[in-house]
């Protein structure tokens, strides 16, 4: 009973967000700005997450894997890669779902991929993105306090 009456409040509350998109000329300029972080948020995740396994932006995932993490995650590189990309489609959900935990995990997340990156070498500029990415689901998973509909702690938009 308690699981379906949160469910129900999660579509009750995504269905709010997807009104507000339709009109977003008509609100106020923080939760025009929150809904474009929060859809960033659920978009970048779950397309890094599926290119895991399409591989259209790049086939070889593989080589942004330190071999430091490669020899602790059990199997070969592509597991790995695999796995990640599992973990970010659940992150993307996550994120469209509860975005106040969903954007902290997120963050985390790419604060790691950018550990991994800086680690990696010749490829810094892309561990700059991946922290700026962090700074930008923190900022997003702090702001949903205010701007989602009912936010995990009940907070109301402001008027």
């Amino acid at each position: 009973m308690a699981i379906t009456h949160a469910w129900q409040d999660v579509v009750h509350d995504m269905r709010d967000e997807v009104r507000d998109l339709a009109t977003i000329t008509h609100l106020d300029a923080a939760r025009r700005a929150w809904l474009g972080l929060w859809l960033a948020c659920a978009a970048l995740p779950l397309v890094f997450g599926l290119d895991k396994f399409a591989g259209v932006m790049t086939d070889t995932w593989e080589r942004y894997l330190t071999t430091g993490v490669n020899d602790v995650v059990p199997g070969t590189a592509a597991d790995a890669m695999l796995w990640a990309g599992a973990i970010e489609i659940i992150l993307a959900a996550l994120v469209f779902a509860v975005p106040r935990i969903g954007g902290d995990l997120f963050g985390l997340w790419m604060v790691l991929v950018a550990i991994n990156l800086f680690a990696l070498g010749g490829v810094h500029e892309l561990a700059v993105g991946a922290l700026a990415i962090a700074i930008m689901a923190f900022a997003m998973a702090h702001m949903s306090k205010a701007y989602h509909h009912h936010g995990e702690e009940g907070i109301a938009p402001p008027a």
